[in-house]
């Protein structure tokens, strides 16, 4: 209990709402300077986002991938390891998932269990070699994962358009039925709109990542790790060992946010010109949420509510999807901001202690 209030406390809450509320009156003023309207633009949001079975639906799963990547970025983030290459990790995902889905040919309980697994193996190992190269190498972790996010993509798109690529297209052939893992009556009762179980699976993803690095010896070793090397060196725990585990346990999860993607979104994967940036988004979710399993939903909740809403702003108050972009990034700076948010806190926040210390002295 003592560890879930540590975690949960007060002011991992009470930040993050401020700066949220701080970015949407910062974007409502650049709409209001635009000539837009920000009360119609923020109205036709919500609309677009709960207007429909079929709209809550894609809002969902436009929130999915963002729980596993933020995931992947707050696991990293309390061992002391800044996974910027989680973009990557998640293009690996996709890849290892289109190899077994268009290359093989099995019963669906094999073959999507199969490709779900072989792709987040892909994306641990990608992450793991950035951890290898900082623990054999000591080379920095920031360096090596954003330089890997362009391999990987490149490295995906070379294996895409050269063995499994459909002909006279720039996408791969389609994944057998097979290795999807679409859920057809939960879709067809919500307008259509893709679901998949990966939705079920990264709610699963923020339980593991709690239980892993809170209620296990393991998860201590990583945290220990993670704050002091040189002391879990000196308690006997394997530093470098630690280390490559950690980042192939953050790449796992940015991993299956592309698997997902892949097997329960398009069924194809396509020659990318660049990323989707799931996994850069990711890193702001998990700023947002204080790198902790509740917070990491709120915040994929708010990115993936406010990416996928941004089209109602642009058909409903002609507001451009950048504005969206601009309250994002207003939001994050909020965040990173600490102080000045605070700083607003400060009057309400000692308003408070001074009333409840008056009526600490009237009791006496």
């Amino acid at each position: 209990m003592n560890t879930m209030r540590k975690i949960f406390d007060k002011s991992s809450f009470l930040v993050p709402l401020v700066a949220i509320i701080l970015g949407l009156l910062c974007g409502a003023l650049a709409m209001y300077a635009g000539g837009y309207d920000p009360w119609l633009a923020y109205s036709s949001l919500l609309k677009k986002l709960f207007g429909s079975p079929y709209d809550i639906g894609e809002a969902i799963r436009a929130i999915t991938p963002l729980i596993f990547t933020g995931i992947a970025v707050a696991f990293a983030f309390r061992t002391g390891l800044f996974n910027i290459g989680a973009d990557g990790q998640f293009i690996m995902g996709m890849t290892g998932a289109t190899i077994v889905g268009v290359t093989l040919d099995l019963p669906w309980y094999i073959h999507a269990p199969l490709a779900i697994i072989v792709g987040g193996l892909f994306g641990g190992l990608w992450a793991a070699l950035a951890g290898y190269l900082k623990a054999a190498r000591g080379v920095n972790e920031v360096i090596s994962s954003i330089m890997l996010n362009w391999i990987a993509l490149f490295l995906s798109n070379y294996i895409v358009g050269t063995y499994l690529v459909l002909e006279g297209q720039q996408k791969s052939k389609p994944l057998h039925e097979s290795s999807l893992v679409t859920i057809k009556w939960l879709s067809e009762s919500m307008g259509n709109a893709r679901m998949h179980w990966g939705t079920l699976i990264a709610l699963l993803g923020l339980i593991v990542f709690y239980v892993v690095l809170w209620r296990t010896k393991k998860g201590y070793e990583l945290r220990a790790v993670g704050l002091n090397p040189n002391a879990a060196l000196y308690a006997g725990m394997n530093v470098n060992r630690t280390i490559i585990t950690s980042m192939f346990i953050s790449g796992v999860f940015a991993g299956l946010g592309g698997v997902f993607e892949i097997l329960g979104v398009f069924g194809y994967q396509t020659v990318m010109a660049s990323s989707w940036g799931y996994g850069f988004d990711g890193i702001a979710v998990a700023l947002l949420g204080g790198n902790t399993p509740i917070g990491v939903f709120l915040g994929a909740i708010l990115f993936g509510g406010l990416s996928y809403g941004s089209a109602g702003m642009s058909f409903g108050a002609d507001v451009p999807p950048e504005i969206v972009r601009i309250v994002i990034g207003s939001i994050i700076f909020f965040v990173a901001s600490h102080g000045l948010v605070k700083f607003f806190l400060k009057p309400f926040m000692a308003r408070r202690s001074g009333k409840s210390k008056s009526e600490g002295g009237g009791a006496r």
